[in-house]
């Protein structure tokens, strides 16, 4: 059972993570990687609306295919910041790029979408559009849910296997080191193991999306907005759940008063209730970033070659640089860990909020009785 409620996980958290991309793309900028010809057109129609009441515009698939499909070689050299931006920014086009030109291979999802159905890829909702385009990080969102999917199957213990060997031991140490050490320890009771399987969800998966990110010609999922929020939203929902079924919906909602009286409501309800909201926000911002501040990092280091225009430069700046890429490893990991460790501990706070209230009954309760025992003497 466990197995499936994982897999209907990843499932959801693509649908999501894509939905929330989708969102932070429309009201943002569709495109940041505009310096792209294969882009132009869709940066210009999403951007026509600049707030002066007009309807945001999109193009059309007849637009769409009139630009070039990937990103043409120009006579004037990228910047180095332009080149960092374009490697942490999202894009429409999954391109490999030769390091020893300005050529290219790969795909553009917005051409391919137009080819292959005649869609641009925009519904209008209320009246605004929003794109459901797949880009570059929703390509290897899905790519890092296909590829730990496939791992652990891969890893199932074969029949009369009694000792998990190889990659199966490994997974089975992760698996139960978030069991143990932050489950069981942040969520009290027999609820820990119920919330076990999305905790295993969001750290493998939060995991294999980091290390993605530092293979070559690869993306990191998780530099995203839109990717982290989906993440945090579905903590949210899951604490929120826990603390309702834990309290029950009564139980909740008095909660939110803080115990305070009630005239003191109308300030405690509302800081209350911004805390809740606070939570998903701190695990939305800190994923977000780490990881796009060490991508930056290392881009950097190496641009001091081009920026200085000194060969010499290298001597330095690369070894600084392929440490930074070694801590990176170390920070994926780390991630993933204190967004599970977070969420866990959210988690554990809301069903904390019935044992709370059960608390407050058998103290309520052997009050009264002491009450009346000092009555009858």
């Amino acid at each position: 059972m466990k197995r499936f409620l994982t897999i209907g996980s990843f499932a959801l958290a693509g649908l999501l993570t894509l939905g929330a991309h989708a969102w932070a793309s429309s009201r943002a900028h569709p495109v940041e990687a505009s310096a792209h010809a294969a882009e132009a057109v869709a940066a210009q129609a999403h951007g026509a609306a600049s707030g002066h009441g007009e309807s945001p515009k999109t193009a059309s698939c007849e637009e769409i295919l009139a630009t070039p499909a990937l990103p043409q070689a120009e006579g004037v050299p990228p910047s180095v910041s332009e080149v960092i931006f374009h490697h942490v920014s999202d894009s429409y086009v999954l391109a490999f790029e030769s390091p020893f030109s300005h050529s290219a291979v790969g795909v553009n999802f917005k051409h391919l979408g137009c080819r292959l159905t005649g869609w641009n890829g925009v519904v209008n909702v209320a009246g605004y559009p929003l794109d459901f385009t797949p880009t570059k990080h929703a390509f290897w969102l899905w790519l890092a849910g296909a590829v730990l999917i496939a791992l652990f199957l891969a890893a199932r213990p074969k029949k009369g296997e009694l000792v998990p060997k190889g990659a199966a031991a490994l997974l089975e140490m992760l698996v139960l080191f978030v069991r143990d050490e932050i489950a069981r320890k942040t969520i009290s009771g027999k609820e820990a193991d119920r919330y076990t399987p999305y905790l295993l969800t969001a750290f493998f998966f939060i995991l294999t999306m980091n290390l993605l990110g530092l293979v070559p010609y690869g993306a990191t999922a998780t530099g995203n907005l839109g990717v982290t929020l989906g993440l945090a939203l579905f903590t949210f929902v899951i604490t929120q759940a826990a603390g309702i079924r834990a309290a029950g919906l009564g139980g909740y909602l008095k909660h939110l008063t803080g115990g305070v009286h009630p005239a003191l409501w109308v300030i405690m309800v509302p800081v209350e209730v911004l805390g809740l909201f606070t939570k998903p926000f701190a695990l939305t911002i800190r994923l977000f970033a780490n990881m796009v501040a060490g991508h930056i990092i290392i881009f950097f280091l190496l641009g001091l070659i081009f920026i200085l225009k000194s060969a010499a430069v290298a001597a330095i700046s690369v070894p600084f640089a392929f440490a930074i890429y070694l801590l990176e490893i170390f920070v994926a990991f780390v991630q993933a860990y204190v967004f599970t460790m977070l969420s866990s501990l959210f988690i554990g706070f809301g069903v904390a909020m019935g044992e709370h209230g059960a608390h407050e009954e058998v103290s309520g309760a052997h009050g009264d009785a002491h009450g009346e025992h000092a009555l009858h003497h």
